[in-house]
Formats: structure tokens, sequence, C-alpha cells
């Protein structure tokens, strides 16, 4: 029998990830959705043969319904989430997983209650080249890691949301709440963690509104760069980058220095993986291109979330994962992130 699936939020992210790969997934017979703006929902349905409600308790309080995508803006995350699996859903939860630490264990403490599998939207993970960056590392074929840099750039939000301009909720404090760290900088702390098995704890970091401004023509709320020096539980030390300012093409590269040689993913365009060797050799695998806001491919995000719970297996990222990443985005902005 299929699965019939709800999303909360009929944003980009739902037309160009969630839906499309909703659709493509074979175990899916059905998407239903929801948005505060009933016209968006009602288009999505039509485009990708679903339907749509007009309230959240349609979705939460339909039996049929297995599972929820949570597309919600970052200040509604921990309601949306937390009534999901209270009402008895699985739950992939768009990151970050909510605006603080402090909401995301009320999250966990409803996974916990409810028994159902929340998973966390943290893609980054099951790109091809990031895959097989984690397969070298774990073979230890580069010996052990030292030292670390992450970039995530790209022109800004602005240009991806549904709204297409300045008055975009990423620009906004009391929706986005961490500004570009929220962003993409959660991706690449999430990625460091995976790639290296390994948690960042210590965290020095710069951060500013240095271009984006919002319909009023204002400097926006929250931060558009960040750059950061950190340390890792291990003791390995990285430097990251994160930025809506990168006017040019996106960077979304990360370079590992090991003992025996370096991994570079994403940042040769002809190889999205490149190992260097200390006697000079030099490895190009020819892998898939990462998913960017010009290039929708499938994650594979959905397909994963969905096989978690066929199976009744964890899911790829859980909640503790997806928690110690929003962890080290509160020591990134430190006193500036709300705890509301």
């Amino acid at each position: 029998m299929g699965i019939k699936v709800g999303i909360i939020g009929c944003g980009s992210i739902t037309r160009h990830r969630h839906a499309p790969e909703y659709k493509a997934n074979p175990h899916v017979d059905e998407i239903i959705f929801y948005d505060r703006n009933p016209e968006r929902a009602k288009s999505l349905a039509k485009e990708f043969g679903g339907r749509a409600v007009e309230t959240v308790e349609e979705l939460l309080n339909d039996p049929s319904i297995i599972a929820i995508s949570d597309c919600s803006s970052n200040d509604a995350h921990h309601i949306n989430t937390t009534n999901a699996l209270l009402s008895g859903k699985h739950v992939l939860c768009e990151k970050p997983l909510a605006i603080s630490v402090k909401h995301a264990e009320e999250i966990l403490e409803a996974e916990r209650k409810s028994g159902k599998k929340l998973m966390v939207d943290h893609n980054q993970r099951f790109t091809q080249a990031h895959q097989k960056a984690k397969e070298i590392l774990v073979n230890k074929e580069l010996g052990e890691v030292l030292t670390f840099k992450t970039t995530f750039g790209h022109h800004g939000p602005e240009s991806w949301g549904v709204n297409k301009s300045n008055s975009t909720w990423f620009f906004k404090k009391e929706r986005s709440h961490s500004g570009v760290a929220g962003d993409l900088g959660i991706h690449k702390i999430d990625l460091i963690h995976y790639l290296l098995d390994d948690e960042i704890e210590e965290v020095h970091s710069f951060f500013g509104t240095l271009d984006k401004v919002d319909e009023n023509r204002l400097p926006i709320e929250v931060c558009d760069n960040v750059v950061c020096a950190l340390k890792t539980r291990k003791g390995r030390l990285g430097t990251a980058s994160f930025s809506w300012t990168y006017y040019g093409s996106e960077d979304n590269s990360t370079i590992i220095y090991c003992q025996k040689g370096i991994l570079k993913i994403y940042h040769d365009p002809e190889a999205p993986l490149l190992v260097e060797k200390k006697d000079g050799s030099i490895k190009k695998y020819e892998l898939g291109a990462i998913q960017t806001n010009d290039n929708q491919t499938n994650t594979g995000v959905i397909d994963a979330f969905i096989d978690s719970i066929i199976r009744d297996v964890k899911p790829a990222v859980t909640g503790e994962q997806a928690i110690a990443s929003l962890r080290v985005v509160e020591k990134i902005l430190g006193s500036q992130v709300s705890y509301t």
C-alpha cells in the first residue's frame, strides 16, 4: 500500500525539492499540501497532482497521512514538527531544526513521546562526492584528518525564495533568527560533523550585515556573512565562511587536509572530488554535481526518509545530530541568537 504524505509550507524548498522527490518516490501515492496562503497550496497540488487543505489541522488529524514534511519558516518548526509528531506522524523537518537548542529539545521530547521518526533535511550528506569522501576518510586512506576549511555562499535567498524579493522571510529576525548561519552555515557544520565523525566544540567568529537590504532599502536584521575558526572535540582545526553575497558562481567547497594528502570536494569544477597525495599523485573522481539553486536534482533525502519508515530503521539524519549542528550556530552567533 502506498504512503500518503503531507507538506506544511509551500515555498521554494517544497516546489523544487520535497514535492518532486515525493512524486518520484514509488512508495508515495498522494501528497497533501498546506500553506498559510491557500493559493500556493492549490498551485502546488495542481502542479504535482496532489490535493490542498485549508488548515494545518486537516493534515494532522487525517489518520491516512503517515508522514509530514515541515517546510515552514525556521520560527515555526518547533510548533509544526512537535504537533505533527504528537499527532502520530513521522516528520521530515527542514533545517535548521529550530531557532534555538531549547526549542529543538522540545521537538526531541515530542519524538520520544510519540515513538515516531524524526529526520532533519541536512541534504549535503547524501551527495555522491560527500559519500565518497566519507568512505575515504573512514578507511584512513589519507591517514588522520588534521585541518579543514569549508565554504557555502551564493547570491542570497531573495533570488531563490518564493516571492523573489527583498521582503523574503529569510531577512526577518523574527522568522529566520540566524540569517546566513542557519540557512547555509548549518549545512556545512553538519557536513564537517558527518565527514570527520567529530563535533565542533570551540568557535571564534565574526559576522555582520555587509550588503543585503530589505524591501525598505534598510540593512537586513540578520547576518549576511559569517567567517569563523573552529576546533573539534578530537582536536582538528578548521575555518568556515558562509555568505549571501557571493555575487558570481556559487561556492560550496570543502577541503580536508590529512596526514598523507588532501581531499578537495566541489573545489574543482571539472572534478567534484579530487584527492592529492603527498607523493604528488592526483586522482579525480567523476561524480554527480551538487544541487544548487540553478541545478535542481534529486537530493536523496526524501527517498531516505521514506525508506526509514518502510523498513522501520533509524533515519539517516537524526534530531540529536541536528541539535549538535544547531549548538554550533548558537556559538557562532553568541548573544545574537534568540531564545524566545
